[in-house]
């Protein structure tokens, strides 16, 4: 069996043209959904939601120092 160069190249071609077209349309889809996203107005509980996030997750929890215990702590004249 006998391959021509002019067969291989041409596969090699349109192989390489499927997948920009595919990369293409991928990127086409992305953008057409993020734009969709972006365009949506937040709604009153979202908002309402990110205004009663704690200011210091991690101190609440007793992970990290800060908040307002450590703060009384340090208040009573120890150190």
């Amino acid at each position: 069996m006998v391959d021509n160069a002019g067969t291989s190249a041409q596969r090699i071609r349109i192989g390489l043209t499927g997948l920009a077209f595919a990369f293409l349309l991928v990127l086409l889809g992305s953008v057409i959904s993020r734009s969709g996203a972006d365009d949506r107005p937040a709604n009153a509980a979202e908002q309402a939601a990110a205004n009663a996030a704690p200011s210091e997750p991690l101190a609440e929890l007793g992970v990290a120092p800060g908040g307002a215990e450590s703060d009384s702590n340090n208040s009573s004249g120890k150190p």
